[in-house]
């Protein structure tokens, strides 16, 4: 019966890796930050795993050249590029603070809350204008189809909407628009 044996990829001796982060690491930390923006953590990743590839890669050393600072700054190099490209290639993430903000919409509270508050808003303008807001609005008329429903000219259709519309947002919190000053400072 035969057996395999497995050999263990052959890596580069930990003095050897200690002493070349002693020697090169902060060049090429200061090199790595040059690329990343000053942005230390990504910074302080690169340099580690350029030192993982240089542990996996034991023939580097052996290399034609009298130091490995070449050989250390193109893997970073190279690594900087590949992280930038793999973040540019999927959607920004997005903080947890937004996350919070935003309502969930399976949570039928925030509709719930939002239509009663509609409701009350366009209860408390006047019959005209409520007449206008829910032909135009809620029942999908144009001006010319709204005007002729009501009997009234197009022209008093739109007026009714816009002051409708403004009563609106001064009713309903978080839509009102903040209100331009005059030269007179009212």
């Amino acid at each position: 019966m035969a057996t395999a044996t497995v050999t263990a990829p052959a890596t580069t001796d930990e003095r050897a890796i200690a002493d070349l982060q002693r020697e090169h690491g902060p060049a090429l930390l200061s090199f790595l930050l040059g690329l990343t923006y000053g942005d230390q953590q990504r910074a302080e990743d690169l340099l580690q795993e350029t030192l993982v590839r240089a542990w996996l890669h034991p023939e580097a050393f052996d290399g034609p050249y009298e130091s490995m600072r070449p050989w250390l700054f193109t893997v970073g190099r190279r690594l900087a590029i590949d992280a930038r490209r793999s973040r540019m290639s999927r959607p920004t993430e997005i903080g947890d603070g937004v996350l919070a903000t935003t309502p969930d919409p399976a949570d039928v509270t925030e509709t719930a809350v939002a239509v009663l508050d509609v409701r009350a808003a366009v209860e408390s303008l006047s019959r005209e204008h409520q007449a206008v807001l829910v032909r135009i609005y809620f029942q999908g008329l144009s001006v010319n189809e709204a005007a002729e429903s009501l009997g009234i000219p197009p022209g008093t259709v739109k007026s009714r909407s816009y002051y409708a519309l403004r009563a609106l947002a001064r009713c309903l919190p978080g839509y009102s628009r903040p209100r331009a000053t005059t030269a007179g400072g009212s």
